[in-house]
């Protein structure tokens, strides 16, 4: 079972590609989509959509992965970040691709063990949990890579 999940972000898209081998969860790929700040949303939204269709053709997924949005404070960012995941969700949808959403507190809880945890606690256990070749990465992508765990965890 192969798995592309996504933290859904228009400024920062955490991506990741994981899989099942031999019962242990593998990390295939993992980048953050970046979109700069000075392009309008559409042409962002445009970019990320492009990015998002360039993967399933390069890795071939079996089921697209989503965390869900919450956002307390700031809903003209909640919009924007929930309008990216209807785009991820309509491309996953048009590649006859299942589509799998995730709570932050689901994710959390696949992760840490514990639901109200913290982004450092996400960060944390990820590279406790699976083999992540050595590279700087954004915590959007150490998010798109639990939510990929947390999916093949729930997928058994």
């Amino acid at each position: 079972m192969r798995v592309l999940a996504f933290d859904p972000g228009y400024e920062r898209l955490g991506v990741a590609v994981l899989e099942k081998q031999k019962g242990k969860e593998v990390l295939l790929h993992s980048e953050c989509v970046r979109t700069s700040a000075k392009l309008d949303f559409t042409e962002r939204l445009k970019l990320l959509g492009e990015a998002a269709e360039s993967l399933i053709q390069q890795w071939q997924p079996h089921v697209v992965a989503l965390e869900e949005v919450f956002f307390e404070k700031n809903a003209k960012t909640a919009m924007g970040v929930a309008e990216v995941r209807g785009m991820l969700t309509y491309i996953a949808a048009t590649n006859n691709l299942t589509v799998q959403h995730y709570t932050p507190s689901e994710v959390k809880i696949a992760v840490t063990g514990y639901g109200k945890g913290n982004k450092a606690a996400v960060a944390l256990m990820v590279p406790r949990l699976i083999a992540l070749p050595p590279k700087k990465r954004l915590d959007d992508e150490l998010d798109a890579i639990a939510v990929g765990i947390t999916c093949l965890a729930s997928l058994r």
